[in-house]
C-alpha cells in the first residue's frame, strides 16, 4: 500500500457522493491519499485495524464522513492522536443537524475538527488537511498559497464585473 498522508473514511459508499469535492481538493494539491468504507458500527475491529495502523503507515490526517447518529469522526478519535476532521452527512430526516451535533459535541481530550454538513464540508476538511500538511511540506504551501490568491482574484474579478453593471445602470 503506497503511503497516503490523507485517509479518508466513510461510513457508507452513499456517502462519497458528498466527499468528491474533497478529494479532488487534495488532488489538486498533491496530496496522497486513500478512500476507505469502514462503519464503527457493522465493521468495528476493520475500523480499529485500519486506524491504529494508520500513523506506521505515513498518516498524517484523517478525514471521517458519518450521517446520521454520526460516531465515525469519535470512535476514529479515540483510537489515535492524529488530527481528525469530521463531515456531517446530510441525513434524509433531519438534514445533517443530527450528524452536526453528534461530531461537534466531542468530550474534552477527545477532539473532531467539525466541518460543515455536506460538500462544502468535505471540500473544507481537504483544504484544512492542506494547511496541516503544508505545516512540514513546502510544495504543498505553495499550491495553497497559489488557491487563497487564485479565490482572491476571482472575487475581485466578480466584483469589477459588478461595478460595471451598476455604472451602466443595470441591476446586478
Amino acid at each position: 500500500m503506497k503511503t497516503a498522508w490523507v485517509s479518508i473514511v466513510m461510513g457508507s459508499d452513499s456517502d462519497l457522493d458528498e466527499l468528491r469535492d474533497g478529494i479532488e481538493a487534495l488532488e489538486t494539491f498533491g496530496i496522497s491519499h486513500d478512500v476507505r468504507v469502514l462503519s464503527a458500527h457493522r465493521t468495528p475491529d476493520a475500523l480499529a485495524d485500519y486506524i491504529k495502523g494508520a500513523k506506521e503507515r505515513g498518516t498524517r490526517v484523517i478525514i471521517a464522513a458519518a450521517g446520521g447518529a454520526a460516531h465515525l469522526p469519535g470512535v476514529i478519535a479515540s483510537m489515535t492522536a492524529l488530527p481528525v476532521i469530521g463531515i456531517p452527512i446530510a441525513s434524509k430526516h433531519l438534514n445533517g443537524l443530527d450528524s452536526l451535533l453528534s461530531i461537534v459535541q466531542m468530550p474534552a481530550g477527545v477532539p473532531v475538527a467539525t466541518m460543515a454538513i455536506g460538500k462544502a464540508g468535505a471540500r473544507n476538511a481537504a483544504i484544512l488537511a492542506a494547511q496541516i500538511i503544508a505545516l512540514f511540506d513546502q510544495g504543498v504551501q505553495k499550491k495553497l498559497d497559489d488557491f487563497r490568491k487564485e479565490m482572491a482574484q476571482k472575487v475581485i474579478e466578480k466584483n469589477e464585473k459588478l461595478d460595471e453593471l451598476l455604472k451602466k445602470g443595470r441591476k446586478p
